[in-house]
């Protein structure tokens, strides 16, 4: 056997040698230099004979498999379980309700009241969206003892573009409001003659027209901005154009944040007179603010570390200034969601304007002079949290102080019932501002209440106590404020309540033709309005409502000499659909 394996291994080694002999034509290996490191050292190994008839004696011997046999032992055991077929078990499922994108609110109410309220879009839900809001509300008036006409109407519409990209997205968007009012707020304490008032026409519109967009990126320093201008006039002839942009930045420091909010913002107003005079009264102010914060998150402990610094050129008067507020604020949990404390200083430059004044009370008058308020520093300090799983709180304290806060207060008459005035706000049924120095020190406590999925309460009260300069009373300003309200719905019917109370102001008055050494201060008594609405789900696409406002149909003035429309009900349906 050895003799043929060394037969076989010469046989493969010729033909491979041969093989490379026949095949090798032409050496195309060039020379090359070898360097040994180390010589190789062969060992030869002691020669030995093959034995040409090896001695097999001691081999292996084949030993037979020895046979196993394997007896099993079977016991028959009675079994008495039946296997039953499995069956899956379903869900019981509520009926998924249908979202529709568009609505239309109309409704009707006394007074003459027309209600309209809708909104309609349409585009690709994954790359754009369009969309206009519509908004109306009217009355003729009718309100008992009111000698001048009292109706109003506010109109509305706005149109926007959204664009959704992978990396960012934005939106355009424009607009318009119109507003009728009518200084119909005349004295009681004066007798007005039949000339006076048919020579009256006390309609005031404000008009806004307004564009603006904003971007936002996704994973980048840069979050986005938004930019908005403005442009608010009235049947005066009063302009006001305003423009801001707010740019935003973030870097994110390990787990912690840095944000950045850049501020422009630049507003120019002209009144055509002043109340006293008919010369023009001008205001322009640019003001450049960046407020930088960092945020410190924990489990139980989220910190902010900021401020709010600003750059205020005075336009008008060619005057420039520099403010930097705190903007410090912490909260940390001492009992899960049980019991959270919340602490703060804060501070802020307010711009004022003449649209913001209007928005609040639209029976100023076009006169007014328009400045900044400097609130130097608020700081608080309170616990919110839960007190029961479905039953929360929120209480703080504060103290503020603010230089030329704004109040509203009674422009005085220019006639005795009988002189007809140049403007129909001239009649002591107008409001101007008086600024003061202020030191506010408030409380607030609010409770909300979730009883079911179905209902919920909620009451929040407010007591500030003000300390002025110069004036002797925070007119037109409540001391005492009070919610309260409760909200059901399930799948057929809802139905809401809110309760407002507003505490007694007081306004200074001065007679016609007197000094503010003779002028009185009169107390507008404090007010209680119940706000009620409901509605019956007809389908997922008709809702049949009504809102009843005034509730109570309580005689009370918001501002001196205004009094209210009392017993207040509308009535509508609201369609939905997808367009």
């Amino acid at each position: 056997m050895h003799n043929k394996i060394l037969i076989t291994s010469f046989l493969i080694l010729v033909t491979s040698v041969s093989f490379s002999q026949i095949t090798k034509k032409k050496d195309t290996l060039k020379t090359e230099e070898i360097t040994v490191e180390k010589p190789y050292a062969p060992t030869i190994s002691d020669a030995f004979k093959v034995r040409s008839n090896p001695n097999i004696e001691n081999e292996t011997k084949n030993l037979g498999k020895e046979k196993v046999n394997y007896n099993i032992f079977s016991v028959p055991v009675a079994s008495t379980f039946t296997p039953s077929k499995g069956k899956a078990q379903s869900i019981a499922r509520a009926p998924k309700e249908r979202l529709y994108e568009n609505y239309i609110s109309a409704g009707y109410g006394n007074y003459n009241s027309p209600f309209l309220d809708a909104f309609m879009h349409f585009g690709d839900k994954k790359n754009n969206d369009f969309g206009i809001f519509l908004n109306h509300l009217s009355s003729e008036g009718g309100i008992d003892d009111v000698l001048l006409d009292d109706n109003f109407s506010d109109s509305k519409v706005d149109v926007y573009f959204k664009q959704f990209d992978r990396d960012y997205n934005w939106q355009i968007n424009a607009g318009m409001q119109l507003k009728s009012q009518n200084y119909y707020g005349l004295s009681d304490d004066i007798t007005y003659t039949d000339a006076f008032i048919n020579s009256m026409n006390p309609k005031q519109i404000y008009n806004t027209v307004y564009g603006g967009g904003k971007i936002s990126f996704e994973d980048s320093f840069f979050q986005g901005a938004t930019a908005e201008i403005v442009n608010f006039a009235d049947d005066y002839n009063t302009n006001e154009i305003r423009l801001m942009v707010k740019p935003k930045l973030e870097f994110p420091i390990s787990s912690e944040k840095i944000n950045g909010e850049f501020l422009i913002d630049l507003i120019s107003g002209r009144f055509k007179q002043s109340y006293t005079e008919g010369t023009d009264v001008n205001y322009s102010f640019l003001n450049l603010g960046f407020s930088p914060n960092f945020e410190i998150i924990r489990e139980n402990l989220t910190i902010n570390l900021g401020a709010k610094l600003y750059y205020i050129n005075d336009l008008e008067h060619k005057n420039t200034d520099y403010f930097a507020y705190p903007n410090v604020k912490a909260s940390i949990k001492l009992v899960d969601d049980v019991l959270i404390l919340v602490a703060g200083v804060t501070g802020d430059l307010e711009q004022n304007s003449y649209k913001d004044f209007a928005n609040e009370n639209p029976y100023v008058s076009p006169t007014l002079n328009i400045l900044q308020t400097d609130q130097q520093y608020r700081a608080y300090a309170g616990t919110k949290g839960k007190l029961a799983s479905n039953m929360g709180y929120n209480f703080n304290v504060s103290h503020s102080y603010e230089k030329n806060k704004p109040f509203f207060i009674q422009n005085q008459t220019k006639t005795d019932g009988t002189i007809v005035v140049e403007k129909a706000y001239e009649a002591g049924n107008s409001f101007g501002l008086v600024y003061d120095d202020v030191k506010t020190l408030e409380f607030f406590g609010e409770i909300t209440i979730d009883a079911s999925e179905e209902f919920n309460f909620s009451g929040s009260v407010n007591y500030a106590h003000h300390t002025l300069d110069t004036q002797l009373e925070a007119w037109n300003t409540p001391t005492i404020t009070a919610i309260i309200s409760a909200d059901y719905q399930n799948k057929d019917w809802f139905a809401g309540a809110k309760l407002f109370y507003n505490g007694e102001t007081e306004d200074f008055v001065i007679p016609y033709g007197l000094t503010s050494e003779n002028g009185k201060i009169v107390t507008n008594d404090s007010y209680i309005d119940l706000n009620l609405n409901g509605g019956y789900i007809f389908s997922d696409r008709l809702t049949v409502f009504a809102k009843i406002n005034n509730a109570l149909g309580e005689k009370y003035h918001r501002f001196l000499n205004y009094q209210v429309q009392t017993l207040q009900i509308l009535a509508g349906l609201t369609y939905k659909f997808d367009l």
